[in-house]
């Protein structure tokens, strides 16, 4: 799924910290897999330096959902009390745990997984709303993007059983596999809300998106509370508004999609949006003498196989933006980049040139707001 790296610039040197890691976007790894970032401790390098000249910065840094999340608040027009910014983030963190996890079997998804189906089963109006999401952006996409993929992860080894075996599976299994997937396999009511499955084998994941869902939450609930200039991740989910300490746009580095390389290829400057990145640079694994992607084309049920090293989607919903950006990366180059442009999303497009020389790219109209010079 997504490779992402991040790089706040706040200071007058231009200095640039870099997040790199490997974004969690479960409908590509399996329920459970938990992906451990390095993220806390590049920011707590970033900090020092900012901090120096901006002691008013409000931080707060930690771990949920498998991942890591921070939150940086600048000095702004209200003065925040940090408890009850501790208490937003515990709260959303708590409910997205409660809801949405895959990872805690008593959780509502796993409950909801577990149920047989043919019959309407009530969920909560937080659950409703990301599947509503979800469902939405594989209606638009085609099916690229579908939070039923979990069992074709696990069948290509980048599940519970990430790294065993060194075969593809067999067509058969695939065929198999792809009998209790599809999102058109459940059925949502809004009145009250409820979901029906269709098969009783069908497991939902909602990792592509929860993170974002959750940095949207947190971010709506840091608007309640007077503060205008923020910036809030979630396993590399980045949502921003305002201007950081030094009074700047916010800054976000789009990282080279190379393996073992940490660098900017591109600046993106927020000052009211998300941005999402996926690539297939970090996560993959060697099967059958080929190296194959983490990610998984929910229509085919097999790794994707074109010259897409990344995308990267600005959209002003943190939840969004990540489901465009896995969904772009199944469509491939072409397909992603029609798609993008038809629905004026902001993104951009990295790929691979034959031979391994280097990297072409393509962005649209709208991502080009965004973009800023690397350096």
């Amino acid at each position: 799924m997504a490779e992402w790296s991040k790089a706040l610039d706040w200071n007058s040197s231009n200095v640039q910290k870099a997040f790199v890691g490997s974004n969690p976007t479960l409908s590509a790894t399996s329920p459970g897999t938990v992906l451990r970032r390095v993220l806390p401790l590049f920011l707590s390098l970033l900090l020092i330096g900012a901090c120096a000249r901006q002691p008013a910065v409000l931080q707060l840094q930690g771990e949920t959902m498998g991942t890591t999340y921070s939150l940086l608040v600048a000095p702004g027009t209200a003065e925040l009390d940090q408890a009850a910014v501790d208490s937003l983030v515990a709260e959303v963190l708590a409910e997205a745990d409660e809801r949405l996890s895959t990872w805690n079997a008593a959780s509502e998804l796993s409950a909801l997984n577990r149920h047989e189906a043919g019959t309407w089963i009530p969920v909560s109006p937080t659950l409703f709303e990301v599947l509503e999401a979800a469902r939405d952006v594989s209606e638009l996409t085609g099916g690229a993007f579908d939070v039923t993929v979990g069992p074709l992860v696990e069948l290509w080894g980048f599940g519970t059983g990430a790294g065993s075996g060194d075969r593809p599976p067999e067509a058969a299994e695939i065929a198999l596999a792809l009998e209790s997937t599809g999102y058109r396999k459940f059925e949502l009511r809004s009145a009250p809300p409820a979901l029906r499955k269709a098969t009783s084998a069908l497991q939902l994941d909602v990792g592509a998106i929860a993170p974002g869902y959750a940095v949207d939450r947190i971010a709506h609930g840091l608007d309640a509370l007077g503060a205008r200039d923020y910036l809030v991740e979630i396993g590399g989910e980045v949502r921003a508004r305002g201007r950081n300490p030094a009074g700047r746009p916010w800054r976000v580095a789009v990282e080279a999609p190379v393996s073992g390389e940490r660098r900017a290829y591109a600046i993106v400057e927020l000052e009211d949006g998300s941005v999402s990145t996926s690539g297939d640079y970090r996560d993959f694994r060697h099967v059958g003498g080929r190296q194959i992607s983490h990610t998984i084309d929910p229509r085919s049920g097999s790794p994707v196989d074109h010259g897409l090293a990344s995308v990267t989607v600005v959209h002003e919903s943190a939840m969004l933006a990540d489901a465009y950006a896995t969904a772009l990366m199944v469509l491939g180059p072409q397909a992603g980049f029609d798609l993008a442009e038809r629905l004026g999303l902001a993104a951009l497009f990295i790929e691979r040139r034959e031979g391994g020389s280097g990297f072409d790219e393509r962005q649209t109209a709208a991502f080009a707001v965004f973009r800023r010079p690397v350096g």
